[in-house]
């Protein structure tokens, strides 16, 4: 199975027009192009993750002005998208399909392909403290890394394909619990990344 994206080139940089955070302030979160091919017999779903493989481990260094993350600061991950369901016959799924714009508390619409499930992303828990920000973030998200690190970010997209039309979750569900249902339902992953970054001598050695 491959998967790729007419949005942004394998391995390169990510337009702001798909991501959360911009040089300006908000980008235009929009969900990037994706389509796939070479899909196995016996599918009958699709479940689709996109995460950030270099969050920073201390998130109270984000946004200093004191300071730059260095590249060796431990990472971990960020989940910016969490859907399930897709149907077996799905094979793209259009920009903007899932997520156009910013929506203060998390996004309800656009759904995203019929009879897929929208799951909950990092920013739920990232925006918990924030009476602005606050609330259930649904479906896609896009980067935002500090704008005072120095790492180069990588956004990997993956997707799986399952022998089952639906997981086994609660109507509130996170990437963890998507991991656990799909344990030994899957019979194919592809995966694709683009970076990003917001830090100036980062991003313009990338551009």
């Amino acid at each position: 199975m491959q998967i790729h994206s007419s949005s942004f080139e394998p391995r390169g940089p990510i337009p702001a027009e798909f991501a959360l955070g911009a040089a300006a302030g908000f980008g235009g979160n929009r969900n990037p192009q994706l389509a796939w091919d070479e899909v196995p017999a016996g599918t009958h779903s699709f479940a689709l993750l996109c995460i950030d493989a270099d969050a920073p481990t201390d998130p109270s260094l984000a946004g200093r002005d004191d300071m730059e993350i260095p590249v060796t600061h431990p990472r971990g991950e960020f989940v910016h998208w969490v859907m399930v369901d897709i149907p077996a016959d799905v094979r793209e799924i259009p920009a903007g399909n899932c997520s156009d714009g910013v929506d203060k508390g998390g996004k309800r619409t656009p759904p995203g392909p019929a009879g897929a499930r929208q799951g909950l992303n990092d920013y739920t828990g990232w925006f918990a403290g924030s009476d602005d920000m606050r609330g259930d973030y649904l479906g896609y998200d896009g980067p935002y890394p500090p704008p005072n690190d120095l790492r180069l970010h990588r956004y990997f997209f993956r997707l799986f394909a399952l022998d089952v039309e639906t997981l086994a979750l609660p109507e509130r569900f996170a990437a963890g619990d998507v991991f656990r249902a799909m344990h030994g339902h899957v019979l194919a992953e592809a995966s694709v990344h683009g970076t990003y970054a917001l830090h100036p001598a980062v991003a313009a050695a990338v551009a």
